[in-house]
Protein backbone atom coordinates (compact mmCIF):
# COMPACT_ATOMS: atom_id res chain seq x y z
CA UNK A 1 0.00 0.00 0.00
CA UNK A 2 1.08 3.95 -0.92
CA UNK A 3 -0.20 6.92 0.54
CA UNK A 4 0.95 9.94 -1.79
CA UNK A 5 0.19 12.21 0.75
CA UNK A 6 2.65 10.19 3.45
CA UNK A 7 6.30 11.81 3.61
CA UNK A 8 7.78 8.44 4.33
CA UNK A 9 5.77 6.96 1.08
CA UNK A 10 8.37 8.68 -0.52
CA UNK A 11 11.99 9.57 0.86
CA UNK A 12 14.64 10.69 -1.10
CA UNK A 13 17.05 8.16 -2.22
CA UNK A 14 19.74 10.90 -0.94
CA UNK A 15 18.49 10.32 2.81
CA UNK A 16 18.09 6.17 2.74
CA UNK A 17 21.34 5.28 5.20
CA UNK A 18 20.41 1.73 5.29
CA UNK A 19 17.73 -0.54 3.65
CA UNK A 20 16.74 -4.12 3.00
CA UNK A 21 13.88 -5.36 0.86
CA UNK A 22 11.09 -3.91 3.53
CA UNK A 23 12.37 -1.37 5.34
CA UNK A 24 14.38 1.92 5.41
CA UNK A 25 16.73 3.73 7.95
CA UNK A 26 16.77 7.28 7.73
CA UNK A 27 17.87 10.18 9.78
CA UNK A 28 15.42 11.87 11.88
CA UNK A 29 14.90 15.77 10.42
CA UNK A 30 14.30 16.55 13.78
CA UNK A 31 16.41 14.52 15.94
CA UNK A 32 16.18 14.31 19.73
CA UNK A 33 19.79 13.72 19.94
CA UNK A 34 22.84 13.56 16.92
CA UNK A 35 22.37 10.61 15.22
CA UNK A 36 18.66 10.16 15.89
CA UNK A 37 17.25 7.17 13.56
CA UNK A 38 13.66 5.85 12.29
CA UNK A 39 13.34 2.69 11.18
CA UNK A 40 10.43 2.81 8.67
CA UNK A 41 8.62 -0.19 6.98
CA UNK A 42 8.66 0.24 3.06
CA UNK A 43 4.58 -0.18 2.86
CA UNK A 44 2.49 2.21 4.09
CA UNK A 45 0.69 0.79 7.40
CA UNK A 46 0.20 3.43 10.27
CA UNK A 47 0.66 0.81 13.25
CA UNK A 48 3.39 -1.20 13.92
CA UNK A 49 1.56 -3.83 15.52
CA UNK A 50 -0.18 -4.82 11.64
CA UNK A 51 3.42 -5.15 10.35
CA UNK A 52 3.61 -8.80 9.09
CA UNK A 53 6.09 -10.94 10.32
CA UNK A 54 9.07 -10.54 7.51
CA UNK A 55 7.99 -6.78 8.05
CA UNK A 56 9.03 -7.00 11.66
CA UNK A 57 12.19 -9.06 11.15
CA UNK A 58 13.34 -6.80 8.77
CA UNK A 59 13.36 -3.94 11.11
CA UNK A 60 14.48 -5.72 13.64
CA UNK A 61 17.46 -6.50 11.28
CA UNK A 62 17.87 -2.26 10.24
CA UNK A 63 17.55 -1.32 14.38
CA UNK A 64 20.88 -3.52 14.52
CA UNK A 65 22.23 -2.61 11.07
CA UNK A 66 21.80 1.28 12.59
CA UNK A 67 23.25 0.68 16.49
CA UNK A 68 26.05 -0.61 14.60
CA UNK A 69 26.42 2.36 12.55
CA UNK A 70 25.76 5.12 15.51
CA UNK A 71 28.33 3.45 17.77
CA UNK A 72 30.84 3.68 14.18
CA UNK A 73 30.22 7.16 13.61
CA UNK A 74 30.35 8.10 17.10
CA UNK A 75 32.29 6.73 19.99
CA UNK A 76 30.16 8.62 22.85
CA UNK A 77 27.37 6.92 22.29
CA UNK A 78 26.66 4.66 25.78
CA UNK A 79 23.87 3.41 25.13
CA UNK A 80 19.83 3.57 23.26
CA UNK A 81 15.91 4.59 23.70
CA UNK A 82 14.23 2.76 21.04
CA UNK A 83 10.36 3.94 20.38
CA UNK A 84 6.98 3.44 18.32
CA UNK A 85 4.31 6.21 19.18
CA UNK A 86 1.51 3.71 17.88
CA UNK A 87 -1.95 5.90 17.76
CA UNK A 88 -2.68 9.62 18.18
CA UNK A 89 -3.14 8.80 21.92
CA UNK A 90 0.19 7.50 22.30
CA UNK A 91 1.54 10.94 20.06
CA UNK A 92 1.72 9.32 16.49
CA UNK A 93 2.18 12.34 14.65
CA UNK A 94 3.08 10.91 11.11
CA UNK A 95 0.65 7.35 10.27
CA UNK A 96 3.25 5.52 8.79
CA UNK A 97 4.96 3.24 10.75
CA UNK A 98 8.13 4.01 12.18
CA UNK A 99 10.69 3.05 14.84
CA UNK A 100 13.25 5.43 16.81
CA UNK A 101 16.26 4.54 17.27
CA UNK A 102 17.62 7.51 19.42
CA UNK A 103 21.51 7.35 20.76
CA UNK A 104 22.48 8.40 24.29
CA UNK A 105 25.44 9.82 25.45
CA UNK A 106 26.74 10.42 29.11
CA UNK A 107 24.78 13.69 30.47
CA UNK A 108 22.69 14.02 27.86
CA UNK A 109 19.87 14.05 30.63
CA UNK A 110 20.23 15.20 33.76
CA UNK A 111 18.45 12.08 35.09
CA UNK A 112 17.83 9.11 32.86
CA UNK A 113 16.37 6.86 35.26
CA UNK A 114 12.98 5.49 33.86
CA UNK A 115 13.70 6.38 29.87
CA UNK A 116 11.06 5.17 28.00
CA UNK A 117 9.13 5.89 31.16
CA UNK A 118 9.15 9.71 30.29
CA UNK A 119 6.38 9.77 28.12
CA UNK A 120 4.58 10.43 30.71
CA UNK A 121 6.57 12.69 33.44
CA UNK A 122 4.96 11.96 36.70
CA UNK A 123 6.12 7.95 35.79
CA UNK A 124 9.05 8.29 35.16
CA UNK A 125 11.31 8.00 38.02
CA UNK A 126 10.26 5.04 40.71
Amino acid sequence: MYDPDCPFCHIARGQVVLENPHATAVYDLFPVTPLHMLIIPKRHEADYFELSGEEHASCTELLRLARRHILHRDRTVIGFNMGVNAGEAAGQTIFHCHIHLIPRRQGDSENPKGGVRGVIPSRQHY
